[in-house]
């Protein structure tokens, strides 16, 4: 994944970090002689709806925190942290890393049954930035609309007092009718967004039609980006 792609959609166009205060209060911090650490750096944010792999309708609105690890053999990796909502006493609830597809192709199958696509994430409207202009969240999706995700909630169960319980492999919304209404519902409201709107926009400026893949049979499923079976490949928007 080039790091300038994803950065410039957010900060070439003028977006800046959209965690610009987490960044400020960083660099003011004492980190060590170089006044420099892992949360230094320029961070953005994204909210989605994640699913347990092992249970489907087990739904999750989680906010993403995420920077750049740079200079990897296979581009960059985005390392995300997790939470349960954005206040300041907000739980930490696991981690998520993104790379690029192309890195994704070359890992054995045994590594791939971890890994979720975002393309309906993307294209649906699951997936938004809040605090971005409209254009530049745009620019942004078509960035991770390539991308693989690998993530585990480590606090798989947030009404609980301290996180108990197994980690979490989570999985991705990929096809109409997953979704759970009741947990969207609560996402637009938070955010003041509408989800029929976004992927009416979005399916317009990909000209793509939203994938259709089915939920995972069992922990061993290898995810698809776009479709069951033949060749996993977007379809043109029909007119």
């Amino acid at each position: 994944m080039d790091r300038r792609e994803l950065f410039g959609a957010l900060t070439a166009l003028g977006a800046g970090p959209v965690c610009g205060a987490v960044a400020e209060a960083s660099a003011k911090a004492d980190h060590g002689a170089k006044g420099e650490g892992p949360m230094s750096a320029p961070h953005f944010h994204f909210c989605g709806i994640h699913m347990a792999k092992n249970n489907p309708k087990l739904q999750f609105v989680t906010q993403h925190y995420c920077a750049a690890h740079t200079g990897g053999s296979e581009g960059d990796v985005f390392q995300c942290t997790l939470f349960d909502g954005t206040g300041k006493n907000a739980k930490l609830v696991g981690v998520e890393y993104l790379i690029s597809d192309e890195a994704y192709r070359k890992l054995p199958d045994t590594e791939k049954k971890y890994w979720h696509a975002h393309t309906y994430e993307v294209l649906g409207g699951g997936l938004i930035a809040p605090g971005m202009s409209a254009e530049d969240e745009m620019k942004f999706m078509k960035v991770v609309i390539k991308t693989w995700g690998k993530a585990w909630h480590t606090w798989p169960d947030p009404s609980t007092a301290v996180p108990t319980g197994e980690p979490l492999l989570i999985w991705s919304l990929m096809g109409d009718g997953q979704a759970d209404p009741k947990v969207v519902a609560q996402r637009d409201k938070e955010f003041k967004v509408e989800t029929d709107k976004i992927r009416e926009a979005r399916i317009k400026e990909f000209g793509l039609d939203v994938p259709s893949v089915a939920l995972p049979k069992d922990m061993n499923t290898i995810g698809r980006q776009w479709t069951n079976e033949g060749k996993d490949e977007p379809k043109p928007k029909k007119n």
